[in-house]
């Protein structure tokens, strides 16, 4: 009783603070965020009574299967966006800022937390610095989204964003595999070639592989059912049954085997949707499907934000740091890759500043970036301080830039009712 009472109330929580978000013109993912601050430990939940909050960070982690389910629908969603006949139209400019934007974000972010981390060694270390590096690649696409078609923008800005912003968390994914390899090795203490290099990069090849074969079994087995509803049950059971394969782990002489669930599931969902012929339709349906669970896997992190951490004031230092320095990253890695495509002149200045929100994937990669103990509860909290931040500011961030590049009206939203009066 009290588990089901736990995730009624986190899923109308989250709900009915996503309507006071609304009117205040936030995403609903903030709203979501706080309303787990709200019934987590630390508030709703320091009352003690069971089922009305989450009373205890212990509490909060027997949920953990629903955040891993998340994750895995997070990333097949993300690998419907890689459509062949999608990225033909793509072009050589929005493929190469999409890449390029992402890594130096993450060299400039790795650079200063490095620099930080032996300014500070005792408060912050080394593997964390590294994780959050990865993580600063990630942009949030639905938030861009929205702004995008709440004021209806059109242009050069607006039609290089889009594809950027899909790139930009493939590769941020790929960039987490290997910066959380390293991390892990750093942790464990067996720091060697084998451990830093070769067992992330056998990660993310292997991850790769296993993500193709699943997409390709299961395109296989849904041609054996027609009904809509039968397909969507197939589909939802095969992204299950690959976030389970991917949790499997295994030695070979020295070598530690295991998978990324993220970048697998990113990978059948890519397969996926450019060899089924009616994949938009089922992976659109999928969607409406999982939107109670995004829910409550955002509840569930703003619940497992660890307030003591924010007590010592050397961690909010880390975090706008961190915010900063993503944000610097964004911009400057933005602006030399759009001037080095010779983008439209309008590109150059304000393409940057729209990839600035952060929410979804990168909470995706904080919580998987928990499994390495200590440090990954300070990347888990600094990172969901950051999409508290950026998610505040960022979808007005990007309004105004895309404002400013001329590519939505400054009059605002027209409204349907007075058009069609008129």
């Amino acid at each position: 009783m009290q588990t089901l009472l736990s995730l009624s109330v986190a899923l109308l929580a989250g709900l009915l603070l996503s309507r006071l978000a609304k009117l205040a013109k936030l995403p609903a993912v903030t709203a979501y965020l706080v309303a787990g601050l709200l019934i987590g430990p630390y508030c709703l939940g320091a009352l003690g009574v069971d089922g009305l909050g989450f009373t205890s960070m212990a509490n909060v982690k027997k949920f953990s299967l629903l955040s891993d389910v998340a994750l895995g629908f997070i990333a097949f969603s993300i690998g419907n966006e890689f459509r062949l006949s999608e990225l033909k139209h793509i072009g050589k400019q929005a493929t190469v800022i999409g890449i390029l934007q992402a890594v130096i974000t993450t060299l400039v972010v790795d650079a200063i937390l490095i620099t930080l981390h032996f300014i500070i060694p005792e408060k912050f270390s080394l593997e964390a610095a590294i994780v959050l590096g990865a993580i600063a690649s990630a942009t949030a696409p639905a938030a861009t989204l929205m702004v995008v078609r709440q004021y209806k923008a059109k242009g050069p800005v607006t039609s290089t964003l889009l594809p950027v912003v899909a790139i930009d968390d493939a590769v941020g994914l790929v960039l987490f595999a290997i910066s959380f390899g390293v991390a892990n090795a750093l942790g464990s203490g067996h720091v060697d070639v084998i451990s830093v290099l070769v067992e992330p990069l056998l990660e993310v090849v292997l991850s790769l592989i296993l993500g193709g074969g699943m997409g390709f079994l299961f395109h296989f087995c849904e041609r054996f059912f027609h009904s809509r509803s039968k397909r969507l049950s197939v589909s939802i059971a095969f992204v299950f049954l690959t976030i389970a394969l991917s949790m499997l782990k295994f030695e070979i002489g020295p070598v530690h085997i295991g998978f990324s669930s993220l970048l697998v599931c990113m990978m059948l969902g890519t397969i996926f949707c450019n060899i089924c012929d009616f994949s938009a339709e089922l992976m659109e349906r999928v969607d409406r499907w999982t939107a109670p669970l995004f829910v409550l896997f955002f509840v569930l992190s703003g619940a497992e934000l660890e307030l003591s951490v924010f007590a010592d004031p050397i961690i909010i230092l880390v975090g706008l740091v961190y915010i900063l320095s993503r944000a610097g990253g964004k911009y400057g890695g933005a602006f030399l890759s759009a001037r080095m495509m010779h983008c439209d002149q309008n590109v150059v200045k304000y393409l940057g500043i729209t990839l600035f929100p952060q929410a979804g994937v990168a909470l995706g990669m904080a919580i998987k970036a928990a499994e390495l103990g200590e440090v990954g509860l300070i990347v888990a909290n600094i990172t969901l301080f950051a999409v508290l931040v950026y998610e505040l500011v960022g979808p007005t961030l990007t309004k105004l830039a895309l404002t400013k590049a001329g590519e939505i009206n400054p009059e605002g939203k027209t409204s349907a009712r007075q058009a069609k009066t008129a």
